[in-house]
């Protein structure tokens, strides 16, 4: 049975609402009534027919994230894959960049020390990205601090393959680092070709070398792709 949580959630990122207030009056509804439907943990299916009606939004995205958000835009029936008022064609339905998916957004701050296990992550919020973005072992993170401006600002999303510990020069990664938690670094292989240089974009953020085994350590995963707002 579908979690009531994730569908709210779609919903509330579907309509832009913010608050349970703000989507009681997209949905014509009192906020307690989204608080019943909370503790029953059971979405009416009127609430599907109102945000169909309103938006054309997909009542099976809705209830269990698959499938095309829209099914209505401009007037025209179809699969679209974004927003009504920016849709200009409908894509086929079943491909994976119309299917949404919702995900963790995980904080980069934790506590780790070479000499303890992985600290676990901490989800701060909740985001919903088209599936073809995120793979078996994809883990989203948003940047913290500006050490890698202006190619990636702080409060970007980064897509990280956990699954990918293999480095090649120049490839941004996400790694571990004592007092910091996660960071993001471009890798290079040193000169004497012993060791591995972690090189920030800022030029006053300095360089540092790691040799291979902490670096394995180390090592979350490569970042795949970004998504961040253009200055």
């Amino acid at each position: 049975m579908p979690d009531f949580n994730d569908i709210y959630e779609r919903m509330r990122i579907a309509t832009g609402c913010r608050t349970q207030m703000e989507l009681a009056d997209v949905l014509e509804i009192r906020q307690s009534s989204i608080s019943d439907a909370k503790r029953r943990d059971s979405v009416p299916g009127d609430w599907y027919m109102k945000l169909f009606d309103r938006f054309g939004l997909n009542p099976d995205w809705l209830k269990q994230g698959v499938g095309p958000l829209y099914l209505r835009a401009n007037g025209q029936y179809g699969a679209f894959d974004a927003s009504a008022g920016l849709s200009e064609q409908a894509a086929a339905f079943g491909e994976p960049r119309t299917k949404g998916q919702l995900v963790s957004v995980y904080d980069m701050r934790c506590d780790y020390s070479d000499r303890k296990a992985r600290p676990a992550l901490t989800s701060q919020r909740s985001v919903c990205l088209p599936m073809s973005c995120l793979g078996e072992k994809t883990v989203v993170l948003e940047m913290a601090g500006d050490n890698m401006r202006p190619v990636v600002t702080a409060g970007a999303l980064l897509g990280v393959d956990t699954g990918d510990a293999s480095v090649v020069s120049g490839k941004l990664y996400a790694l571990f680092a004592p007092h910091e938690g996660l960071i993001v670094r471009r890798i290079f292989l040193d000169e004497s070709q012993s060791g591995y240089l972690l090189r920030s974009e800022a030029p006053e953020f300095p360089e540092t070398h790691l040799q291979p085994d902490a670096l394995a350590k180390r090592l979350f995963g490569r970042i795949v792709w970004i998504f961040q707002e253009l200055a």
